[in-house]
């Protein structure tokens, strides 16, 4: 029985525990002692400690074939201490692991000006969270080579779901941008994001990046309207991008000076993943039948 390390015990990591747990032996690292019984009962055997302290993470060392790494870097700095931290655990074991995947962003490929780009684009991020995910990126790749461990990155967009959609931006009336001035964005549901994790467990190879994204091809307000249109909700109200400057918090701005849309070939033909959710429309879809099935 195959043995594999969680990192980043959140809800997609619950989704992917889901379809793990009956065929592999799998371990969730969690800083959090309250939530061992959850994971326990899920079918995982928690590992408590803390990627913020090297010195928690000794236990890591040689207990897993795979590691799955999901958790994000630390919000401030322009390296990701915890991945590095983590490397450092697992390579004072005796032995270690054969693969290890890495959920980035694709934010590492900055603003793009709304052009199709895929996994040879060029990584330039514009902010420093972004910028954290291509340090962690460069030392797992470097990593994986000196040592003989396969690394497969998904790089993911905005990961939404039944319960992550935006409805309450749209209740809020929080503003979106005049179509002029407004920005391709690219998505994934939560649970496709999953699935792809499994994907590369079976086909991913080593030193490859892959887009995690679905087939949607949208600006971030039509996004925003359809969710709208389908919850009976009004649509956003919009303001040019200099207005919105003087509106929004920088970090809501971030998401909103970065236009790309990306390709997911490797993602169908590398890894063989056929999304159950190729566009945010049948996401969306299958949240309003999950809440109309609720209410009825």
């Amino acid at each position: 029985m195959q043995n594999i390390l969680i990192v980043g015990s959140g809800d997609v990591a619950r989704r992917i525990l889901s379809q793990l747990a009956p065929r592999a032996r799998v371990y969730a690292l969690l800083r959090d002692a309250g939530r061992a019984g959850d994971w326990r009962a899920a079918g995982a055997t928690p590992v408590l400690a803390d990627l913020d302290d090297r010195a928690s993470l000794a236990r890591l060392a040689g207990l897993a074939d795979c590691i799955l790494h999901l958790a994000p870097p630390p919000n401030t700095g322009q390296r990701d201490t915890r991945t590095r931290n983590l490397l450092a655990a697992l390579g004072k074991g005796k032995s270690l692991p054969r693969s290890l995947i890495y959920v980035s962003t694709t934010g590492v490929y900055g603003d793009c000006g709304g052009a199709v780009i895929d996994e040879t684009r060029r990584l330039q991020p514009e902010s420093a969270r972004a910028g954290r995910r291509v340090d962690a990126e460069r030392c797992l790749r470097e990593w994986g080579a000196r040592n003989g461990v396969a690394v497969s990155i998904l790089r993911a967009p905005g990961i939404y779901a039944a319960d992550r959609l935006p409805v309450e931006r749209l209740h809020k009336g929080t503003p979106a941008l005049v179509d002029s001035d407004d920005v391709y964005t690219n998505h994934i549901h939560a649970d496709d994001l999953a699935a792809a994790c499994l994907a590369t467990l079976r086909h991913g190879r080593a030193n490859r990046a892959y887009n995690a994204v679905d087939d949607s091809d949208l600006k971030m307000a039509d996004y925003f309207d359809r969710v709208a249109a389908a919850f009976a909700l009004p649509k956003a109200p919009r303001l040019s991008r200099a207005e919105a400057e003087k509106m929004l918090p920088p970090v809501q701005m971030s998401f909103m000076r970065e236009s790309r849309r990306i390709g997911n070939r490797r993602l169908k033909n590398e890894l063989k993943l056929r999304l159950a959710f190729p566009s945010v429309d049948d996401g969306i879809a299958d949240a309003l039948a999950r809440r109309n099935a609720c209410s009825s």
